[in-house]
């Protein structure tokens, strides 16, 4: 067995130290992965992906366009060419990108080329955008096996990484917000607001129709 008592103090000093660090942080010891995904609403995306065990953070953006640093109105008038996306970062130890695609694919309408739900035209399309040659195969599985069990065409691209560019600070988190907004019911709280948009949107009774007991997020 070593014995520590002929470690050198410095030495030993410094090992106590890394072991600190890595027990105390074990998230950054394991590392994080940014998966990036359209789908539809970006709210919504975000707000079914940060309740997945291993998650750490999830992040409303814009990408896939040409337009540099584009604001939501831009983007929402289709001619910047941009997606409403979110980068999933995560821990590869506690939940796998495979894990995650596969949830993914049966938390939209991939069968929708003209955008998600009640939300039509270019920015509200799905897509997977892959950032090596190891996503680029984890995503083409997953949609092969989405495409299995539907038994229908999915028609959501793979596409290439891009600039990603985050969105304003109000969309962030939107759908926990505390904050009052003005709506068609009057002022309410903005998680409020935002489970009536989603549920006059009708996200989960058309995930639900499509997917059944395999939609991960319905009812959550």
């Amino acid at each position: 067995m070593f014995q520590f008592k002929h470690m050198k103090p410095a030495l030993l000093g410094a090992l106590i130290v890394i072991g600190l660090a890595l027990h105390s942080n074990p998230a950054k010891a394991a590392g994080t992965e940014t998966l990036t995904v359209a789908g539809g609403c970006f709210w919504c995306v975000e707000s079914d992906f940060e309740s997945v065990s291993g998650v750490k953070e999830v992040v409303s953006g814009y990408t896939g366009g040409k337009t540099a640093n584009p604001t939501y109105k831009d983007v929402t008038k289709g001619s910047t060419g941009h997606f409403e996306a979110v980068q999933i970062k995560f821990d590869p130890a506690k939940v796998s990108r495979d894990q995650l695609l596969h949830m993914f694919f049966r938390s939209i309408d991939p069968t929708d080329a003209g955008g998600q739900f009640c939300d039509r035209g270019a920015s509200y399309r799905s897509a997977v955008f892959v950032a090596s040659n190891a996503q680029s195969k984890s995503a083409t599985a997953a949609k092969q096996a989405a495409q299995n069990a539907l038994g229908k065409k999915i028609v959501t691209p793979i596409l290439p990484a891009a600039q990603f560019y985050t969105a304003e600070d109000y969309h962030q988190d939107y759908y926990k917000g505390s904050k009052r907004v003005l709506t068609r019911f009057g002022a309410i709280k903005q998680s409020d607001a935002y489970k009536r948009y989603r549920q006059g949107c009708g996200r989960d009774a058309r995930v639900k129709q499509l997917w059944g007991g395999d939609a991960p997020f319905v009812g959550h």
